[in-house]
């Protein structure tokens, strides 16, 4: 039977190292599952580690996938990863998909029925002037099963909100997408630490991109014109930085309000991956833990 291996967790835990040196072992190909690292020209902020990637000659597939300016959707992604994933297994290899975005690795995996929902400009535009409170009462009153689904951090987020309305009006036909998990075996390994410790990871990260020059990147991106307004540079880092380069924050502030927004990505992370009681997960401290995780893939790999 195809396998598959994913490799999934919080931000700063060290997912794409592990990937890495599992891919060596098993003669794997890594598929990215990062909402953060499709875009180009996006490298110091959002940290793809291109450096660590080049070094270890591995293949990985679904990064630098299009502009800022340009949409990218969980559509687009399982359909990219689906296509990726069947060429590695046709060339006999065991596809590792890795990232921390909860939502993309679950569609893939187990298919949704609202994937192919297409776009509605006339809608969003009427629906992008309320106020969060508003477009809440809005899904509840249309579709409260919808928003009883929704974590916390998307019900309060308005793109999320619109898009769940966009879902819950649609009269059209929607198709289910096939998941993965129905023609593979599928081990997910997750990644924790003490939140102390990951919150000092993730401090330490975000001031290495700086000196590494992420306010050159994020300043040369603004040159270019690409606009605070887009999604790719509304996200963590780049929105604290423009504040910066607008004057508008110290440096020292707005790296701390970068780490803190960080701080809580990796709560909403942790809080999406616990919901899912088949994760296997490895304490990054523990002793041996690459052996151990080796010897979990090897019994289950040898199925």
């Amino acid at each position: 039977m195809k396998k598959l291996l994913v490799i999934c967790g919080s931000t700063a835990t060290g997912k794409t190292g592990l990937a890495l040196k599992l891919a060596k072992k098993f003669k794997a190909e890594l598929v990215s599952a990062d909402s953060r690292q499709i875009y180009k020209q996006m490298d110091l902020v959002i940290g793809k580690d291109l450096d660590k990637i080049k070094k270890s000659e591995v293949k990985v597939w679904g990064l630098d996938l299009v502009k800022p300016d340009e949409q990218f959707s969980v559509a687009h992604f399982v359909k990219f990863s689906h296509q990726a994933i069947n060429y590695i297994w046709q060339q006999g290899r065991l596809p590792i998909l890795v990232g921390g975005t909860g939502f993309w690795i679950q569609t893939l995996l187990e298919g949704v029925d609202l994937l192919h929902v297409p776009p509605n400009p006339e809608l969003r535009k009427k629906l992008t002037g309320l106020s969060i409170k508003m477009l809440q009462q809005r899904l509840k009153k249309i579709c409260p099963e919808r928003w009883f689904k929704m974590n916390p951090s998307d019900q309060q987020n308005p793109r999320r909100l619109i898009r769940a309305i966009e879902t819950a009006m649609f009269k059209g036909v929607v198709k289910k997408s096939a998941g993965l998990s129905r023609i593979c075996s599928v081990l997910k390994i997750g990644l924790m630490a003490d939140k102390q410790e990951l919150d000092a990871c993730i401090d330490r990260r975000v001031e290495q991109r700086v000196r590494q020059g992420a306010i050159k990147e994020t300043q040369r991106l603004v040159n270019q014109g690409y606009s605070r307004d887009l999604p790719s540079m509304s996200g963590l880092g780049y929105r604290e930085l423009q504040l910066h380069l607008e004057n508008k924050l110290p440096l020292a502030e707005a790296i701390k309000a970068w780490q803190l927004s960080e701080h809580g990505y990796a709560r909403r992370q942790q809080t999406w991956f616990k919901k899912d009681p088949a994760i296997v997960w490895f304490d990054i401290n523990q002793p041996e833990l690459f052996t151990n995780i080796v010897k979990r893939i090897k019994t289950w790999y040898d199925e």
